[in-house]
């Protein structure tokens, strides 16, 4: 199954999340298909916290694709702000 999730990067105390397409099997930080957005929640001042691609999540919701439940809480809240 294909999922759209998030893959930590970042530091220590510091994380950044790359919002992924991946294989469900694969690791949380491993291997992926594409990267469609970023999400940094310590973003401060004029930073951008949060990024998505609407065209690619709609793409892989359509063909069959499942969003964790974060990431669908993080596109909510992206398309509302957009």
């Amino acid at each position: 199954m294909v999922v759209i999730r998030l893959a930590r990067g970042g530091s220590k105390k510091r994380p950044f999340y790359n919002i992924v397409v991946a294989d469900s099997r694969e690791r949380r930080d491993g291997r992926f298909i594409e990267r469609v957005g970023f999400y940094n929640p310590v973003a401060s001042g004029a930073a951008e916290s949060l990024r998505v691609a609407h065209d690619r999540v709609t793409y892989w919701k359509g063909v069959g694709a499942q969003l964790s439940p974060t990431v669908e809480r993080l596109v909510g809240n992206a398309k509302t702000a957009a």
